[in-house]
């Protein structure tokens, strides 16, 4: 197929792509009335960030969407953005940006695709099924051509899957390797089941955090679709205010964005409500993929012991055994999350740098980092929580 009758447009706003033209490219597989198999690259997430004012040219994140058309329609798609800063990103460059900047460059602005505030691993070159090679192709060149075309110093694809990381650096992308924490589902039917995965101590410590947790005082629910209420949101609200300000000076999203996910993903959503006399007092909130329940914002309003375990990492679990999930992403960063049988787990990256002698340099960097970080998922694994016979049937 000649790619060069490939037209590539850049957008500033979604509503100029139909919603199942988008969809059709970002979750193919929700065509026939299933889950995506994540929510966060659908029409309806992205909308709720840009027509909440989350995103826009006055928070650093201004939608550039690439989309690929060939004869008219729409075959490939990408989540691009003009970033003014390194905020909300989870894959950390505030060292390359100083380092270019004490050189004499200027960092900023630089591209990134990605789902802005989402530490969440799925496609960011979406694409029709029928048009992988040629649709991957037009976007990663697009991509490189705007940030070349407009002099910017890098472009970034942030939490990119393994085969997107393949093809990436088949065609010169520099690509780099972190790590998160997930739990895993190795068929479990109960809670109970996956303890006795677990070390005699390790089992012992959360039986006695869930104890401690559900002791507050109150009851803990789960809401999900019809169930979610905005009575709801209003106290989440104020627990991801709290949380936004101690974690990153101001919360990323808006109230609005809360409001309008309540109207258009009720049903991808799952909140867990700590509650005393009918009055939240704590809150987690996870999305819900085809084979993934993504652990996302977390608050309280009440400190009670052990209570951010139990909402975020136990009745995460509880949630996806039930669901009958592969796996629990449960967000950025957290060691602390190994003793509550969550794994290490490899993220990946792409990463193009204009000059050559800083992109030599990062070049560098991320080969001595990639061997740190696979040294490090090693031997949190060996130590983790598990019985030796599990950590044994995992290498």
């Amino acid at each position: 197929m000649d790619q060069a009758r490939v037209e590539i447009q850049v957008l500033s706003s979604l509503s100029q792509i139909d919603a199942s033209d988008w969809d059709a490219c970002a979750c193919p597989e929700a065509a026939r009335g299933g889950r995506p198999y994540d929510p966060f690259t659908t029409h309806r997430f992205l909308s709720a960030l840009e027509q909440s004012g989350s995103v826009g040219r006055e928070t650093g994140w201004q939608p550039q969407y690439l989309a690929c058309y060939l004869e008219g329609d729409l075959i490939a798609c990408a989540p691009l953005y003009a970033k003014g800063h390194s905020q909300g990103e989870y894959v950390f460059d505030h060292n390359w940006a100083h380092a270019y900047e004490q050189a004499g460059g200027r960092y900023y602005p630089k591209l990134q695709i990605a789902v802005p505030f989402t530490p969440a691993t799925g496609r960011r070159f979406l694409v029709r099924p029928e048009y992988e090679e040629i649709g991957t192709s037009a976007l990663v060149q697009g991509a490189v051509q705007l940030a070349s075309d407009n002099q910017l110093s890098s472009l970034h694809v942030t939490f990119c899957t393994e085969r997107e990381v393949k093809n990436g650096s088949d065609i010169g992308l520099l690509s780099r390797s972190t790590q998160q924490f997930h739990w895993l589902n190795n068929g479990y039917e109960t809670f109970d089941d996956f303890l006795a995965a677990l070390s005699s101590r390790k089992r012992k410590n959360i039986r006695k955090e869930r104890r401690q947790a559900q002791g507050f005082g109150g009851i803990i629910e789960t809401y999900t679709g019809a169930d979610l209420r905005p009575e709801h949101w209003d106290a989440f609200w104020e627990f991801y205010q709290d949380t936004g300000s101690r974690k990153w000076g101001s919360p990323y999203l808006t109230r609005a964005f809360f409001d309008i996910v309540h109207e258009t993903m009720a049903d991808d959503m799952a909140l867990v409500l700590a509650e005393r006399d009918g009055v939240p007092v704590a809150g987690a909130l996870n999305f819900i993929g085809s084979d993934v329940l993504y652990g996302r914002y977390w608050g309280c309003a009440e400190h009670h012991p052990c209570l951010h375990f139990e909402l975020c990492y136990y009745q995460a679990i509880d949630l996806a055994i039930e669901m009958g999930l592969a796996r629990v992403e449960a967000g950025a960063q957290g060691e602390h999350k190994l003793a509550r049988g969550y794994l290490p787990a490899e993220t990946h990256s792409l990463h193009w740098i204009a000059d050559p002698g800083f992109r030599a340099a990062v070049e560098q960097y991320l080969e001595a980092e990639r061997a740190a970080v696979d040294e490090e998922i090693e031997i949190l694994t060996r130590y983790g929580p598990f019985k030796r016979t599990y950590v044994e049937e995992q290498e």
